[in-house]
């Protein structure tokens, strides 16, 4: 019996456009694709290793004809809009006190402070209330797949596996999530939407 539900953040609730970065990058010298050296360093951030300021000059010696606040706007750029009846969704299932809820996002500071500034203090704070833990990975210092951040969520908060459900939509997170007996929906970008959830429980 599911009693847990843990969410993603990008892509399940806002949506994105994650290959806009480096197209726009591209457009100021380096790599047009995601290089080794690209996903060590969004891995670095993404669990607070690394200041922003560090994190925007480290992109502007692969990117040199940047400036930083043009790696910044670009950086963001992947974050798109968030639709009102998916936030109504996730309002409506908690006062419905069925299931305690929970978000689990790699994300990082930059990211997160221009979703809440796009989506407005009043907004997003309606987005947070609902769970009762908002957990995301460059506060945490762990990120998904790993195994540590979803046992870590799972003992902070006394949750036993067989009885959580989570969803993201990479298909890497959720196989690593399965493997210690959580209940997975690897949600399709596109074609399935977070407010069909109940079909899915």
């Amino acid at each position: 019996m599911i009693k847990n539900i843990i969410f993603d953040f990008g892509d399940v609730f806002i949506n994105l456009h994650k290959g806009i970065i480096f197209r726009e990058m591209g457009k100021f010298g380096g790599s047009l694709d995601l290089t080794p050296e690209m996903i060590e360093l969004n891995g670095i951030y993404e669990v607070g290793g690394m200041t922003s300021d560090d994190f925007v000059t480290r992109l502007q010696n692969q990117y040199p004809n940047a400036n930083a606040t043009e790696i910044t706007n670009i950086w963001n750029s992947m974050l798109l809009d968030f639709p009102e009846e998916r936030l109504e969704f996730i309002e409506n299932l908690a006062k419905e006190n069925e299931y305690r809820l929970f978000l689990l996002s790699n994300t990082n500071e930059l990211h997160i402070t221009h979703v809440e500034q796009k989506m407005g203090t009043e907004r997003y704070a309606r987005f947070k209330k609902p769970f009762e833990k908002f957990y995301l990975s460059h506060e945490i210092n762990l990120r998904k797949p790993n195994a540590e951040i979803y046992q870590f969520v799972l003992d902070e908060n006394g949750l036993k596996a067989e009885e959580t459900f989570f969803i993201d939509d990479t298909k890497e997170n959720t196989d690593a999530a399965e493997k210690l007996g959580i209940t997975c929906w690897n949600i399709q970008v596109g074609k399935e939407d977070i407010i069909q959830l109940k079909s899915k429980l």
